[in-house]
């Protein structure tokens, strides 16, 4: 069972200790520092106060807790959390406050703001830490990472089609695909990033995620899959057999205008375009299924291959040419490239087949590991500092500023996040200046309890509108 007391770095348990006497109060933020991106999109804070925040913590709990760090070396808070047990029935006093989810925000501007609501629980701002930092930093920034994408593919993808933009905006939601759940370091790492990427993008194999916004964001059905083959359902009919494995496949799935992706590189990839989907018969049969059949390459120089096989597909069903000049296969074949699949080479997949006339109409992309699990909290530097302090009745600016790294400088004093000539910026609480403006900070979890709920289509839509910013906001460092 899950424990918050111990969902913590070792060394939270003895920080009680160690503030100055009279304090009442810590406030600390959450931000991303910069990193590879410049600005990020917000998410996954309800997930976990739903999670894990909304339960007592019970004597059991404490009780194990005091046996844990006894043994392990360092003093634990037992009167502080019995205090909690005893006044709060279990309940964190805690205030946190956060930017809506799916927000675009500047890096160097606090996503998150907590403090404690009881005195005598000043120590407590600190020790959630871990586990609040974890809960924001990973989904926040796969998220960003699968924006990104999103937005340079958007651009290649205006600039190739003829589509209208409800047209290009309903492709563009299927262009990239969530093929990491085998790739995730765990179930809850599935789970968590699965759902981010799903912020941006409708298609994924990675079921669990959805599971995970049905249950936390009110979501419906948000990912969308096909069938397809895998490498097993092929090589399984034995090499010489293999033509009849793809057409045992399109007989199951292709007719009545279905939808299935083949692996086709079990052996080789040219021989299988060649002899088998270049058959006349087979041609006829894709023609007339009235469904699509979407090609899988997967092994090669993602880019080289691309190229390769819509060169070869547009020879073999021919293409109509659209009014900017880029060819255009039709609709009842398609390529999705799933191996190799980065941010680097889905831009240079683009700007080859852009270079070569080819629309990216013609394709999807499948991203794995470099989607849930390339990432770090270094990825946008994220950290969760305290700006202010209260002693003895007064707030005190609480910052450091380290004179061998002037970058990790911290924000001063209790923060408010305003809008100022359409850019989202930092701003201290107590300024009289932008005392009528709105905070972007608003209370979302109070001494145990949800303050704000938002739905999963809320935050989509949030995001979505921001696709038009500037593609530069989101250039690889």
């Amino acid at each position: 069972m899950y424990n918050p007391i111990l969902d913590i770095d070792s060394y939270k348990a003895s920080h009680y200790k160690q503030y100055p006497p009279g304090t009442e109060n810590v406030s600390s933020y959450i931000e991303s520092r910069g990193g590879k991106y410049s600005h990020t999109i917000f998410f996954g804070l309800q997930r976990f106060l739903k999670k894990y925040l909304l339960k007592p913590i019970t004597q059991k709990d404490i009780d194990q807790a005091e046996s844990f760090f006894k043994a392990h070396g360092v003093p634990f808070n037992k009167k502080g959390w019995e205090h909690i047990l005893h006044h709060h029935n279990g309940y964190l006093p805690l205030k946190i406050e956060a930017v809506a989810e799916g927000t675009l925000v500047p890096a160097s501007n606090p996503l998150v703001q907590v403090t404690n609501t009881d005195p005598e629980c000043f120590w407590l701002t600190s020790y959630i830490e871990t586990a609040l930092l974890r809960a924001v930093w990973y989904p926040t920034t796969v998220a960003t990472l699968s924006f990104k994408n999103k937005q340079n593919i958007y651009e290649y993808l205006r600039k190739t089609s003829d589509l209208t933009e409800e047209e290009l905006l309903t492709q563009l939601s299927f262009k990239l695909h969530d093929f990491g759940a085998r790739g995730a370091s765990s179930t809850e790492t599935c789970q968590i990033g699965g759902l981010a990427h799903l912020v941006n993008f409708q298609g994924t194999d990675s079921v669990l995620s959805i599971i995970e916004g049905q249950e936390y964001y009110s979501a419906c059905m948000i990912g969308f899959s096909i069938p397809a083959a895998e490498h097993s359902t092929i090589t399984s009919w034995g090499k010489e057999r293999e033509y009849q494995a793809y057409e045992h496949i399109m007989d199951n799935y292709l007719v009545n205008g279905g939808v299935v992706s083949m692996v086709l590189d079990s052996y080789d990839l040219d021989k299988a375009l060649d002899d088998f989907i270049a058959r006349s018969d087979i041609v006829e049969k894709i023609k007339t299924s009235n469904g699509t059949l979407v090609v899988r390459p997967d092994s090669g120089d993602p880019a080289t291959i691309v190229l390769e096989v819509v060169t070869k597909l547009s020879n073999i069903f021919g293409f109509t040419l659209n009014s900017k000049g880029y060819k255009v296969l039709p609709p009842y074949i398609r390529i999705i490239q799933g191996d190799g699949v980065n941010t680097n080479s889905i831009l240079k997949i683009c700007q080859t087949l852009e270079e070569n006339k080819f629309s990216i109409e013609n394709l999807a992309f499948g991203m794995g590991a470099e989607l849930q699990q390339k990432v770090n909290r270094d990825t946008c530097r994220f950290a969760m500092k305290a700006s202010a302090v209260k002693i003895n009745g007064e707030w005190h600016d609480a910052f450091k500023q380290p004179v061998t790294d002037i970058t990790k400088t911290s924000k001063k004093g209790r923060l408010k996040l305003v809008e100022l000539d359409g850019e989202i910026t930092t701003v201290r609480e107590d300024d009289l200046e932008y005392s009528n403006y709105q905070d972007l900070l608003q209370t979302v979890y109070l001494d145990g309890k949800l303050i704000r709920e938002v739905n999963f289509d809320t935050i989509r839509k949030k995001a979505n509108s921001y696709l038009h910013y500037p593609v530069k906001y989101f250039a690889d460092k």
